[in-house]
């Protein structure tokens, strides 16, 4: 899960496959329009610089009955730059229902932000699972010139208007928890942590990782 922007909330559309609305963005810099992907976007989509630098991670405290965070400076910090035919990162397979947001709700979905002059300046690629009412945040990437601005958080209330959409109870999420910014970040947006998988990275280049889950009301 890539890093996400910081910032006041970018309003959201009603209707999550409709429209498109723009939404300005706090302080100087670009309106953004939040709306589906089109297939025109994919190599924006795909271009997208996910890598992040951060002072701080958060080190896993395991204990026999659980285990807790804490938030540690690292010296020199830290950049994590994701390999390019990183699976996770392709969110090509989300991008169901075309341009026009059509299809039946519940399919998978990729949404973009676009700036002024229609760049993709971030996207968030969301899956619906019906058995346990969960939509699933599977990526959400910011445009480093972008970050700051509100990007991250009106892709994730987008999202957020899918799930409602969808009748999802919950969003989740996963995360590194060397990825401390997206971490304050989702804490931000209303996320909290709900889970740990201490091995999920073992035998990839980001081994030694450990996976935070966290997860947000719909309502």
């Amino acid at each position: 899960m890539e890093p996400t922007t910081t910032g006041t909330p970018a309003p959201a559309s009603a209707s999550s496959a409709g429209t498109p609305v723009p939404a300005p963005a706090p302080g100087p810099g670009p309106a953004y329009v939040f709306r589906v992907a089109r297939p025109e976007d994919d190599d924006a989509i795909g271009a997208v610089d996910g890598s992040f630098t951060t002072g701080t991670v958060f080190e896993v405290v395991a204990r026999e009955d659980g285990f807790a965070l804490r938030e540690v400076a690292v010296e020199p910090p830290l950049t994590k730059v994701f390999p390019d035919d990183d699976p996770d990162d392709d969110p090509e397979d989300g991008q169901d229902g075309g341009g026009d947001g059509a299809g039946d709700a519940g399919g998978p979905r990729v949404f973009v932000a676009a700036d002024g002059d229609g760049a993709v300046a971030g996207y968030a690629a969301v899956s619906y699972s019906a058995w346990n009412r969960r939509l699933v945040v599977e990526d959400i990437e910011v445009v480093p010139g972008h970050r700051g601005r509100g990007v991250g958080r009106g892709l994730m209330e987008r999202a957020a208007a899918y799930a409602r959409e969808c009748g999802a109870a919950h969003l989740w999420l996963e995360v590194s928890n060397v990825n401390a910014p997206a971490v304050r970040a989702y804490r931000r947006m209303g996320f909290t942590l709900c889970g740990l998988d201490v091995s999920l990275y073992d035998g990839t280049a980001s081994r030694g990782e450990f996976a935070l889950y966290m997860s947000r009301p719909c309502s």
